[in-house]
């Protein structure tokens, strides 16, 4: 049997996996879903995408890592766009079948947290958070002991006879990524006197700058539809999600902006 468009894509499955729980069903619960499978496909394709980042970092191909970049930070952009599509959904449509979502919450997504690691935001509780055997647990504990983009980059640049200091090369990699100092005056002589290296650092910068424009999003687009109210998954709802908000990946990277 020939390969067509549909079993390709294995259409028949894909739609087939949107199924209301609300009585009825409630009619935006159809959005609801869908809005947030794309989400979990989007976040699958940015790990993919920065797993092969690191790959090329490591192979020092500039060039082709640019061109990741770039990829990565338009999907970010299409992220923060489904948010206004999810925003058409007014509070009271929302509440008309949030009571079925039960302890089901965005807060649970191991994509997300996947996504987190492998920027450098790690936390074993994150990982503890889904127990032995649940779903994500696996890519959890491998996201967490794996090398994260910070690592990639600082390797990439002592590949190109920049002295970054062993302690960063060789550190804990489960840890979240400090600031340091001695590698801020690296940072600022490759932006006074290093062109192309300099171009990656921005884009570093942006990757990071576009979490934080996702997140930002996320919260208000939590505020209008719940107001503080807590989350289905028992966190405190808007409340929680500020806690995140403004805290840069890549700490070194905006650090130095005062000194160039």
């Amino acid at each position: 049997m020939p390969l067509t468009y549909g079993s390709y894509l294995r259409l028949g499955e894909l739609l087939e996996l949107q199924t209301p729980v609300s009585d009825g069903p409630e009619h935006d619960e159809m959005l609801f879903i869908v809005i947030h499978q794309v989400y979990e496909l989007w976040f699958k394709e940015i790990l993919h995408e920065l797993a092969h980042l690191q790959t090329l970092l490591a192979s020092n191909d500039t060039s082709r890592a640019q061109h990741t970049f770039k990829r990565i930070l338009t999907i970010l952009k299409v992220l923060v766009a489904q948010i206004d599509v999810l925003e058409t959904m007014t509070p009271l449509e929302f509440l008309s079948f949030r009571h079925r979502l039960e302890t089901g919450s965005g807060f649970q997504s191991f994509q997300f947290r996947a996504l987190e690691f492998a920027l450098g935001y790690k936390r074993r509780s994150a990982v503890e958070h889904y127990p032995e055997g649940a779903l994500g647990r696996d890519m959890l504990e491998d996201y967490y002991r794996r090398p994260t983009l910070w690592d990639s980059f600082l390797r990439y640049l002592a590949a190109r006879g920049y002295p970054v200091p062993k302690s960063l090369l060789e550190r804990d990699v489960t840890q979240p990524v400090e600031p340091s100092s001695e590698f801020q005056r690296i940072l600022i002589d490759i932006y006074r006197n290093d062109p192309t290296v300099s171009e990656v650092c921005e884009r570093m910068v942006d990757l990071d700058e576009g979490v934080q424009e996702w997140r930002y999003r996320h919260v208000k687009m939590v505020e209008r539809t719940i107001g503080t109210k807590p989350g289905t998954g028992g966190s405190t709802g808007a409340e929680y999600l500020k806690t995140t908000l403004f805290k840069p990946a890549f700490p070194d990277l905006w650090a130095i902006r005062t000194e160039l």
